[in-house]
């Protein structure tokens, strides 16, 4: 059997806890057989590491030598070798988000269906056990009405990498942590779409001196994104969905939340429940559900390596990944303006 060669762009904390082992666990149908990161001591580290033969100091060099490349660097560059990459024939699968912004992310759209090449992004929530069940529970639930959204930590900004660097990443708590709980919401509503954005974006508990904060330490002065971000969104068919996402709450726990009441039923996702009225009564169903984020890595990274060995069909396709894109900057340009954005 074919095994496709794969190629890392970007050897830091995402491709060495999640992408490299969901490969080396599918070893049967891929081979990572490169990598390359503008740190090359890094790239030869992590290639030692996980016996990776060859590292590349230049990334276009890796290209002419894979089937596929896995995108791991700040969101500055995702467009940029995600475009080099499908116009050189090659599969890309992208870490989240798509892109800096909708424009950026409808040429790298382009360049796929031009080249006639697999673009994915790792939104990888639609892959973990109960996402998966309330999405084969949806038409139980009939059409949404409310959607409820809430991805909140306690006191958790990220002290490493460039997460508070705008530049380099376009945002913060929204583009790293709320873009996931947003993009399995709007996968679990569809084909309700997004028409109209209110928000409102903060950035106050970060720029305090003297934080308490659990991820490590970071210059409070020197942060430019968001921490703390909440919208209602109204959809086409009238339905809503309110959305809160934070990196640094005063909050009594950490909550990941999506819920959805429909016409007919509603769900609750983490922990699943199931809401029905039934023999004059709600009836209140439960299921054993997993929220295991390295096997839903596996199951992204398989349904990628199958799409481009023409097996199966992407569960996350590249334009459902710039519908979020265009919310997340709805959701910006809201704020900033002051005003409600229309999504075209």
């Amino acid at each position: 059997m074919k095994k496709l060669k794969m190629g890392l762009i970007g050897a830091g904390g995402i491709a060495e806890n999640r992408h490299i082992p969901a490969y080396q666990s599918l070893s049967e149908q891929v081979e990572i057989v490169g990598v390359h990161d503008v740190n090359l001591v890094r790239a030869e580290e992590v290639a030692e590491k996980y016996a990776i033969p060859h590292v590349y100091a230049n990334d276009l060099d890796m290209l002419k030598h894979v089937d596929a490349v896995t995108i791991c660097t700040p969101n500055k560059f995702h467009e940029s070798i995600a475009v080099a990459a499908l116009n050189h024939g090659v599969h890309v699968l992208c870490e989240k988000p798509m892109a800096m912004n909708a424009e950026e992310g409808k040429r790298m759209l382009d360049a796929a269906e031009a080249n006639h090449k697999i673009l994915m992004i790792g939104y990888h929530y639609r892959f973990i056990d109960a996402v998966m069940l309330a999405k084969a529970s949806m038409p139980e639930v009939g059409a949404p009405i409310v959607t409820r959204v809430q991805a909140l930590r306690q006191r958790k900004v990220p002290g490493w990498g460039v997460f508070i660097n705008k530049e380099l990443q376009g945002g913060g708590s929204l583009i790293d942590w709320g873009c996931h709980l947003l993009d399995a919401a709007l996968w679990l509503v569809a084909p309700s779409k997004p028409a109209e954005v209110q928000a409102q974006v903060y950035q106050r508990l970060s720029k305090q001196p003297n934080q308490i904060n659990d991820w490590g330490s970071y210059d409070h002065e020197a942060i430019d994104v968001d921490d703390h971000v909440s919208a209602y969104i109204r959809f086409d068919d009238q339905s809503t969905l309110l959305f809160e996402c934070s990196w640094a709450a005063n909050i009594k726990e950490d909550q990941t939340h999506i819920s959805i009441s429909g016409e007919n039923g509603g769900l609750s996702v983490f922990p699943f429940e199931f809401y029905q009225p039934k023999y004059h009564r709600m009836m209140e169903t439960h299921a054993k559900t997993t929220e295991d984020h390295q096997q839903a890595g596996v199951l992204q990274a398989k349904n990628f390596i199958d799409a481009c060995l023409g097996k199966d069909t992407l569960k996350s396709s590249p334009k459902d990944a710039l519908l979020v894109t265009k919310v997340i900057d709805a959701i910006y340009a809201s704020s900033e303006q002051g005003k409600p954005i229309v999504i075209n």
